[in-house]
């Protein structure tokens, strides 16, 4: 096969080193491993640094280890810093989701894997499974296994991560589809049916007998990754791909409160209004990246404002989570409500009194009353329970000497400061009591701060009661909904709102994702009193102002033109409050007490931290503080995306799945957030994400093209104004760097394609030759608006397809190492070697056709000069080979046939430049070798009649029609000497009939094999095929002709000689003679005609009648001689009978010598003798001829004439004596002679007309008179013989 499998000793760096060879483009970087895992990678580069070391010194290996550690540390830094960001984007997004319409892609298979399966593959071969499979199958995976499975093509791809399970599924589907419809027709059996079949075996060899029994496992996460995934999963992803350790991941989601929403929007607003800040501050000092014009520098603001207001807007659009499922978010609009602040401008959207509608759910529970004791012990007790304003519950009855219920009631209210009602009751006993008994009630004020634990409270019991000392245990549970970020009491005193300085009950409502509104209610009421709309305010911790009275802890809200004080009664209600609105305000100070300050500032620290005081001192023991409270504004997240997507890119292709390069879903979503967040440009993200994917690409690894036409057709989009993701400024360095890719990439296409077969070896991954075709259109073109000519694409690619078939033939010659056998070898292994090429070049030829011809379908005639290219070479050493052979050596005609049946059937390479090279070497040897068996022929016919016994031999000619050539060893020059053919044991079981001489069928089967080798040349030029064809038939007709005459003048010869008595046996050699000429007749219509049209079958119609007419007229002179040889016998008998004629002296004599012996002895009847001698001469020779003669026509005609001229001699010897009585032995021989002769001819089929001829009838009349004469005068004279049909005489 064209591919050998890799020896199983083979090293990875053998494969590693071939695989560079072949996938490393000219010019393109220093080759590069695989990327393996961080963690993997910096033990490599600890190894890398101390091979290095210059000197091996202490000191130097010293300085190198301080400088690796160094290094490290700062990698460990900043990718430390990189995943809090990530982390951030993972806890909160608000831009991208994780696409659901990728292509999934498949598990990769590796080296063992393969290595497995080629086991089980040649298991199957060998029969060591159970699996059931006909011949035809068996043929197919013989054929996949040794083509595909075994091809070090196969096994570079599957190194480079490159393939998978379907890859190899599809693989051999198309090769059993070709198979399958090559097929007969089996009824009832569709071929659907049979290839379903084939899959299903397929599957179980390739799964293997001993895994149907394994359980599935629970899927690793990598296993996971085409799925959608939850948060977790993408955190313990990216600490996979950045390294990060499970603790470093733990303090940071702590600190960084990844799992508290309002903290992370709260992070993006401050993120937000710092990008605008740096935007602002820019266009200030003026300091911009270098643009490609300088009007782009203004534009480049625009576009930071306009990419920071669409977050903003994104971040706005989420939706806020609602305490209750009546509550909806209410459109912001404006009012002119007196008690609505104004914020801002007249344009200012604004918040009315109804946006901040709440919706509460309170739990209340009866567990049991004390100190009842003015109800009898059985009387009955229960309670009722309300929410004011709302619907009334009651719990169960009870005996009043235990008033005991754990009842719960569910209330629903939108008062942020409700009012709850719980009453105690007994049943009235009078007949007229319209209601029961109040005993007592409790009025509660619950909110949402509230103890929610059960707990006695006092109940105002009626006046004169006994019970002063009721008391109700119950608990009262109110919800806190989620778009209320906080409540409690507060003073507060401002400018426009809440003017007076007293204490209010306060909620911080969150309206949408921008929008906070500080509210205060009162009780029993559903809307603020006041609200202020929190945006513009800035929050901070404040020093206790002494002329307000009451409140302890203060801090304020500030905003141009108004400030609004606060003050709560504790420190830890002051932190949480300020906490809370410093989320809300989206400010970018971050408020901290004096006290904490103060400490801070002792330290060292920064003051300015986004951690909450629960996990500071945690995060600053761990050395975490750095990471979480760096601001990400003052980051170049340019070069922390690319160091990102390195790393994602690193583990994404070393992962248990065949991306090529395709990010999961969930890396390209926290990517796409990653950009959309921080700012990155798509640009810059598409050619980092090119340059990452062709250095792999030039190092081997399988990338899909589509993925490069995508992003390098963004970054073109980009570079040449067209806008693709809205951003219209483009900076010098992008221009740059895309031209550099660019001119990268089109060296990494051109490169690919010159080596199609391994790049894409058996057309995988599937389309994605075609695809390197189209994204090479892209790159050579010059914009983006301009097509590229045709005819330049095509040139390009007609140059990779030369240099393709430079390098196909080169790997295909040191594969068959035929440079070493060429300059050693023998002419006869020269040509073994050479064919042996042959056959792997035509493979080469018809898997490029199979896999690879669909991809360059635009251009067909280019894959046609790839292949004649490729041809060229080959022909290099095919005529060296037979320029090596000896001359008049016919045992290169398979090399012309194998090349020429490959060659002819191809419409592009029919009678192309090699093809017309290859008939140009094979004419002369043709033509030479016709001669040279037309003389040899020519000359066996001559020596053969010469020498012939003419004895029969068996027939081959028709049974097998495709003899092998006969071949001409060592022929001199003068004529040629053919071995007679000897009949191989093999052929016995073919023999069907006697035929010719071994003269003559040894000149048919040469004829015939002649015509056939010609005929299985299939000469591609119809010229000189018709001259070829032309000139056989011509031979074949003179050589018939030769042996038709022959054989007439040996068969009267030999006829001459036999002798004309009764004794005469028909000789084989003359049936032999005969068969001959038959077999001629019938060979004259297989060789002597051409197939042609109806001119040229008239042209040739008149030379070819004249054998048939030879052969026929021979025919009928070999059936006249022999018809005259039998009747002279009849004449010999009937001169005989003319003895006994009237009037003779031996007729007296006989009949007184008869007459007077038959009275003493038993006389025996003088003439039946006579004719029971012909009588058997007649039927053992029509047995004979019947026998050996196999044309049932020929033999007819000679019957019917034997018939014919016996009758004719009988008559004529009778018209001889029609004046004279016939003796009676004469009537008696002729009687049985005639009849018997009838009879027997009658029996052999000879027709009624011809046996009831008038000269028979006149025989017949005449015997019967001389037969009436007879038996008045002698009746007893005939004894029973007579001319009458009877049965009953003797045979």
């Amino acid at each position: 096969m064209l591919d050998p499998s890799s020896s199983e000793e083979e090293s990875d760096e053998l494969l590693e080193e071939e695989r560079r060879d072949v996938l490393v483009a000219a010019g393109g970087g220093s080759p590069r491993s695989l990327p393996q895992p961080p963690r993997d990678s910096r033990g490599r580069e600890a190894g890398a640094a101390r091979a290095a070391s210059p000197s091996p010194s202490v000191l130097s290996e010293g300085r190198d280890e301080q400088e690796r550690l160094q290094r490290e540390e700062r990698e460990k830094r900043l990718r430390l810093q990189l995943y809090v960001f990530i982390a951030r984007c993972i806890a909160h997004p608000f831009n991208a989701k994780q696409p659901t319409d990728m292509a999934r892609r498949q598990q990769k298979l590796n080296k063992q894997q393969l290595q497995v399966l080629k086991e089980r593959f040649q298991a199957f071969l060998n029969g060591e499974t159970q699996i059931v499979a006909d011949e035809a199958f068996c043929n197919a995976v013989r054929s996949y296994y040794e083509v595909f499975l075994k091809s070090d093509r196969v096994a570079r791809m599957v190194h480079s991560g490159g393939c998978s399970a379907s890859d190899f599924r599809d693989v051999f589907k198309k090769n059993i589809e070709k198979r399958v419809r090559s097929l007969p027709e089996i009824d009832g059996l569709s071929k659907e049916t049979v290839l379903s079949s084939w899959l299903a075996k397929y599957d179980a060899i390739y799964r293997g007998e001993e895994d149907l029994c394994k359980q599935p496992n629970r899927m690793a996460l990598s296993a996971v990754s085409e799925l959608i995934l939850s948060k977790e999963q993408l955190y313990e992803m990216f600490q996979q791909i950045l390294g990060i350790k499970k603790l470093e991941h733990q303090l940071i989601y702590n600190a960084c409160q990844l799992d508290n929403g309002d903290e992370q929007a709260a992070q993006i607003r401050r993120e937000l209004d710092g990008r605008l800040q740096l935007a602002e501050q820019m266009a200030r000092e003026r300091k911009f990246p270098k643009f490609v014009t300088r009007e782009m520098e203004n534009m480049y603001i625009e576009e930071l404002r306009s990419s920071v207001n669409l977050l903003m807007a994104n971040l706005e659009s989420l939706p806020v989570s609602k305490g209750g499922p009546e509550f909806k978010l209410q459109k912001l609009k404006r009012s002119q409500n007196s008690a609505f602040l104004d914020i801002g401008d007249e344009n200012e959207v604004q918040l009315s009194k109804s946006d901040v509608v709440l919706s509460f759910t309170l739990e209340i529970v009866i567990m049991e009353v004390q100190g009842l004791k003015s109800v009898a012990p059985n009387r009955i007790v229960y309670c009722t329970m309300e929410v004011e304003g709302g619907e009334k519950l009651q719990t169960d009855q009870a005996e009043a000497s235990r008033p005991q219920w754990g009842t719960q009631g569910d209330f629903t209210t939108t008062h942020p400061r409700p009012v709850v009602k719980v009453k105690l009751f007994t049943e009235s006993t009078g007949v007229l009591a319209l209601e029961d008994k109040e005993l007592g009630r409790v009025v509660l004020y619950p909110t949402s701060n509230s103890p929610k634990s059960p707990d006695l409270h006092k109940m105002i019991v009626p006046k004169n009661s006994q019970d002063s000392d009721l008391k109700i245990k119950l608990a009262v549970r109110m919800d806190k909904p989620p778009h209320m970020k906080h409540c409690g009491y507060l003073y507060a005193l401002g400018q426009k709102v809440w003017k007076r300085w007293k204490k209010r009950y306060f909620v911080l409502v969150q309206v949408s994702q921008y929008t906070f509104a500080m509210c205060s209610y009162r009780e029993k009421k559903s809307e603020p009193q006041e609200l202020m709309q929190l945006e513009g305010y800035t929050v901070d911790y404040t020093a206790p102002h002494t002329g307000l009275q009451g409140g302890r802890m203060f801090f304020n809200a500030v905003k141009e033109g108004d400030t609004v004080i606060f003050a709560s009664d504790d420190e830890q209600d002051r932190i949480l409050w300020v906490q809370a609105m410093y989320r809300a305000t989206g400010q970018s100070y971050k408020p901290v007490p004096a006290s904490q300050a103060q400490k801070m500032n002792l330290k060292g620290g920064n003051a300015n931290t986004d951690v909450s005081p629960l996990y500071t001192d945690r995060g600053q023991k761990h050395g975490m503080d750095e990471f979480i409270s760096a601001n990400p504004c003052k980051f170049d997240h340019a070069s922390l995306f690319r160091l990102l997507q390195r790393q994602t890119l690193d583990h994404r292709l070393n992962d248990s799945y065949s991306c090529l390069g395709w990010f999961s879903p969930g890396q390209v979503f926290v990517l796409d957030e990653y950009c959309a967040r921080y700012g990155v440009r798509g640009c810059h993200r598409h050619l980092c994400y090119l340059d990452e994917l062709i250095e792999y690409s030039e190092n081997g690894s399988v990338i899909d093209p589509t993925l490069l036409h995508y992003s390098f057709a963004f970054c073109a989009s980009h570079v040449h104004g067209n806008r693709p993701d809205g951003i219209g400024t483009v900076s010098v360095e992008e221009k740059e760097r895309f031209e550099e890719i660019k001119e990268r990439l089109s060296s990494l296409l051109e490169n690919q394609i010159s080596h199609f077969r391994y790049c894409f070896p058996f057309g995988r991954p599937e389309g994605a030759l075609k695809a390197t075709l189209s994204l090479l259109e892209r790159v050579l073109m010059k914009d983006i608006a301009t097509p590229i000519p045709a005819e330049e694409v095509k040139k390009v690619v007609r140059k990779c397809l030369e240099k393709a078939a430079l390098i196909n033939y080169t790997r295909l010659t040191e594969y068959a190492k035929i440079e070493e056998i060429m300059n050693q070898a023998t002419p006869a292994r020269k040509l073994e070697e050479v064919l042996h090429l042959a056959e792997l070049c035509i493979e080469v030829l018809q898997q490029n056709e199979e896999h690879h011809s669909e991809a360059f379908a635009w251009w067909p005639e280019l894959l046609a000069e790839h292949a004649e290219k490729f041809l060229s070479l080959y022909s290099v050493d095919m005529d060296s080979a037979l320029e090596a052979q000896p001359q008049d050596s016919w045992d290169s005609f398979p090399l012309f046939q194998l090349l020429n049946n490959a060659l002819r059937n191809d419409t592009l390479l029919c009678n192309g430049k090699f093809h017309k090279h290859l008939q140009e070497i094979f004419v002369p040897m043709v033509v030479r070798y016709i001669d040279l068996m037309e003389s040899s022929i020519a000359q066996s016919i001559h020596r053969g009649l010469e020498q012939e016994s003419w004895q029969p031999v068996k027939s081959i000619t028709n049974s097998l029609p495709n003899v092998a050539l006969p071949k001409v060893p060592s022929l001199p020059v003068n004529l040629p000497q053919i071995p007679s053919f000897t009949t191989p044991t093999w052929m016995t079981s073919l023999y069907d009939s006697t035929n010719g001489s071994a003269t003559s069928e040894d000149l048919f089967w040469k004829l015939d094999a002649l015509q056939m080798f010609v005929f299985d040349l299939h000469w591609p030029e119809p010229e000189f095929a018709h001259h070829l064809e032309q000139r056989l038939k011509l031979m074949a007709t003179d050589m018939i002709e030769a042996c038709v005459k022959r054989t007439r003048i040996a068969f009267e010869l030999k006829l001459q000689k036999t002798n004309k008595s009764t004794d005469l046996r028909i000789p084989s050699y003359l049936c032999t003679m005969f068969n001959v000429l038959v077999d001629a007749k019938k060979q004259t219509a297989k060789l002597c005609i051409l197939e042609g049209g109806q001119e040229f079958a008239s042209q040739w119609q008149q030379y070819h009648s004249k054998i048939d007419d030879l052969v026929e007229e021979t025919v009928k002179e070999i059936i006249s001689l022999l018809v005259s040889k039998v009747v002279s016998v009849l004449e010999g008998v009937l001169s005989k009978l003319s003895r006994y004629d009237e009037g003779t002296f031996f007729s007296s004599l006989v009949s007184f010598t008869v007459k007077a012996a038959a009275k003493y002895v038993d006389v025996p009847k003088p003439g039946m003798d006579l004719a029971d001698t012909y009588i058997m001469f007649v039927r053992q020779n029509q047995d004979i001829l019947r026998e050996k003669v196999n044309e049932e026509m020929y033999i007819e005609k000679l019957f019917d004439q034997w018939y014919s001229n016996s009758m004719k001699v009988i008559s004529m010897w009778l018209a001889d004596r029609l004046d004279v009585q016939l003796h009676i032995y004469q009537l008696k021989t002729l009687i049985k002679i005639v009849k018997k002769t009838y009879r027997d001819f009658r029996l052999q089929g000879v027709m009624e007309g011809t046996l009831n001829s008038k000269t028979y009838d006149a025989v017949h009349s005449r015997l019967t008179v001389e037969e009436a004469t007879v038996s008045v005068t002698d009746a007893g004279g005939l004894q029973g013989i007579t001319m009458k049909d009877s049965d009953e005489e003797e045979g």
